[in-house]
């Protein structure tokens, strides 16, 4: 990694919420449930040795309100002369890992914790602590030097148009805020708070009686520090929405069960200081050491931007909800994302993936018919899920998504068979890491429904079947179905006869049959085998004369894809895969050959999902890297790893942190983004890699 200054998330879980910190600039801050940094100056420094100059990391910066907006003909002497400096990037380390980020320059140690922990049960004893919306820092400066008193500082310049900033008013707390939505404080002694147009205002108060001016954008915490001693302060970063906080469906943050205040998280968030911090250092020593530097940090990174989207709510009826938001997007549990963030979510959390599940049960399903290509004809169909539950907080109408359109053959076109696959796929994966047979027997129709969609998509006339989606769902109304890929050329992004689609579909039904199987349904377990057999056969038939898969079946796509060995993931991480071994040779051979330059490689080495486009997803190159190294037995691919790296770091990149679609290695779409915790895959290992990774990610 060659620069320290790249944004990342430091989030609670849950809260929708993040501090983003770390390119220069006003440009992270405190953000709540927004699709990017919240593009605020963050003020984190210390008084010099000599005393009256100040030096901070370099994250602030731009226009304050001015005094000349009030005092039009300037005759105040409000202002102050400017005494900060950011510190010279030579001089500035930072050891970022998941749950610790440390900046240190000079004198100055900074400190954020956040620990990824397990989502716990609403009624879990431990509930209220993993749940509260905030985040711990650390501000340490070393005095040992000094000659004189010197003064550390963190604050920021509230970015919020609909609300002032204040100074707390809760004994036991100094602090500062904006409205009741975000607030720093400490409960440390020798610290003083302070609202100014200008940091100088709040370091160096002519009068202290002036320190309360609430037309100050800028909120600072101050702490002393003698000659000689060095200090640490604690600080708490709380994220609080009060009242309702969705639309369509009504719900709450479910943390309001045990919060009533912002002033109330931030209380309880400081005396929890000491478990917060061993937690965080012993997720770092425990999950990345285990993972090289690069992998270490794309891990790291992703880890981080997964819970940035994360939302826990409460429903009227007391029952919790849980919600990834898709990034920048903020598209609410993207039936797509969620698939391959279950791998992550299975291992730290089971119960979210059941409670997702659920809901795209109970209001996200829908029947639809079928239709052939240029056909009118109506055919069977059935149930099939929506891309996702709505946007932005506001849940979507029942069988309904905020992105599906009718009549396209591209992206926002319905991706209702790769939904349909991806609620199996989830289902089936969930069952395996919980052994939660109860569950499956409760959908036990939702199972078998699913089952005769798959089918009549496939083909009406079962003579005909040949276990591939070949039929674009009625609602497309003359369009054409697309994938997860939906920005990308008919290589991935078309749906019917896709290989990508192929293969996930022979994970579905594989799954599928153990599912059925395990609720008594022999019958119809056979039935989903049939159709596992004859998709496996059809891609094995696809192959050209030199070994290769065309990227779609039958219709003329001379494309070549990496992602056609995505579906592997499924079968493998529960066992599944080894008795199709001809299907198994035929894509090992295939993705070897592939996976060249000029063909699905970029010339840094990087992975091309596609040989006819630049555009790639790092999530999905991820998944496919724990294909090729578990599955196929390939050693990793350090030169990839590297150029991955090099995409996340890259200048007009480390804005948005951690971001997914990368087009020749620019992050073009998908910022701000979850789905990177695929990643997790990396510690996959033995029989059951989700209960290896389970182990090291909770320690248990």
């Amino acid at each position: 990694m060659n620069s320290a200054f790249f944004n990342a998330h430091h989030s609670p879980i849950g809260a929708f919420a993040t501090f983003t910190l770390g390119m220069k600039g006003p440009k992270g801050g405190l953000g709540l449930e927004l699709g990017g940094p919240a593009d605020e100056s963050v003020y984190v420094g210390v008084e010099d040795r000599e005393g009256g100059r100040f030096q901070a990391l370099p994250f602030f910066g731009g226009p304050h309100i001015p005094a000349s907006d009030y005092d039009v003909e300037g005759l105040s002497d409000l202002a102050y002369q400017s005494a900060l400096r950011p510190f010279a990037d030579s001089d500035i380390h930072r050891n970022f890992g998941a749950a610790v980020d440390e900046w240190s320059a000079g004198d100055l140690n900074f400190k954020i914790y956040s620990p990824p922990r397990p989502v716990p049960a609403p009624e879990a004893e431990d509930a209220k602590g993993v749940l509260a919306p905030s985040l711990l820092v650390e501000l340490t400066l070393d005095n040992r030097e000094g000659t004189v008193e010197r003064r550390a500082f963190f604050g920021y310049a509230g970015s919020d148009r609909t609300v002032g900033m204040r100074l707390l008013d809760r004994d036991g707390l100094t602090g500062v805020g904006q409205g009741t939505s975000v607030a720093i404080a400490t409960a440390d002694a020798n610290t003083y708070a302070g609202l100014a147009w200008q940091p100088e205002a709040v370091l160096q108060p002519k009068l202290a009686e002036n320190l309360g001016f609430m037309l100050g954008s800028i909120g600072m915490i101050v702490g002393t520090v003698p000659a000689g001693e060095v200090r640490t302060f604690r600080l708490a970063i709380a994220f609080f929405r009060e009242g309702t906080a969705t639309t369509g469906l009504k719900t709450r943050y479910l943390y309001r069960r045990w919060f009533d205040t912002v002033e109330d998280v931030l209380a309880h968030t400081l005396s929890k200081a000491d478990s917060l911090i061993d937690e965080s250092v012993a997720f770092d020593r425990r999950v990345l050491t285990s993972l090289s530097p690069d992998r270490a940090f794309m891990a790291a990174h992703a880890i981080r931007s997964y819970f940035g989207s994360t939302q826990l709510l409460e429903r009227e009826d007391g029952k919790p909800l849980w919600v990834v938001h898709e990034g920048e997007y903020r598209m609410m549990n993207t039936f797509d994302l969620t698939v391959d963030q279950a791998f992550f979510e299975l291992a730290m959390n089971p119960w979210t993936v059941r409670n997702v599940l659920d809901l795209y049960v109970e209001r996200y399903a829908y029947e639809d018919s079928a239709r052939f290509p240029d056909q009118s004809e109506l055919h069977a169909g059935g149930i099939a899920f929506t891309h996702d539950m709505g946007i932005a907080n506001a849940f979507a109408r029942p069988g309904r998504s905020g992105y599906e359109q009718a009549g396209l053959t591209g992206c926002f076109s319905y991706m209702s068979s790769e939904e349909l696959l991806n609620w199996v796929l989830t289902a089936g994966l969930y069952v395996h890491a919980t052994n939660d047979v109860s569950w499956a027997t409760g959908h036990e129709k939702t199972l078998l429904a699913c089952l005769t969609s798959l089918e009549n998509r496939d083909n009406p006339d079962p003579s005909k079947r040949n276990g591939v989606m070949a039929l674009d769902g009625a609602r497309c109304e003359g369009g054409s179905e697309i994938t997860t890929y939906d920005s990308l050329d008919a290589s991935l992004g078309q749906a019917r006869n896709n290989l990508y689609l192929a293969v996930k579909g022979w994970a579905a039904y594989l799954l599928l049959e153990g599912m059925l199987k395990s609720i008594g349904h022999s019958y119809a377990a056979a039935r989903a085998r049939t159709q596992a057999v004859r998709a496996a056969a059809t891609v094995v038939a696809a192959k050209d004369a030199d070994g290769t898969l065309p990227a779609v079946i039958g219709e003329g796509v001379d494309a070549r894809i990496i992602p056609a060995i995505e579906g592997l993931a499924y079968p493998s991480v529960v066992g599944l895969a080894n008795d199709f071994p001809e299907l198994l040779e035929t894509l090992r051979h295939h993705f070897k050959s592939v996976l060249q330059p000029g063909v699905c490689l970029f010339p840094d080495g990087g992975w091309k999902l596609s040989s006819t486009s630049r555009n790639s997803w790092l999530s999905k190159i991820y998944l496919c890297q724990y294909v090729s190294e578990i599955v196929f037995g390939e050693a990793p691919d350090a030169l990839a790893d590297q150029a991955h790296v090099s995409w996340l770091l890259d200048e007009d990149n480390i804005y948005f942190a951690w971001s997914d679609q990368m087009v020749a290695g620019k992050a073009e779409g998908s910022r701000y983004y979850p789905r990177g915790v695929t990643s997790i895959l990396w510690l996959a290992e033995g029989h059951d890699p989700l209960a290896h990774i389970r182990s090291l990610l909770t320690g248990n």
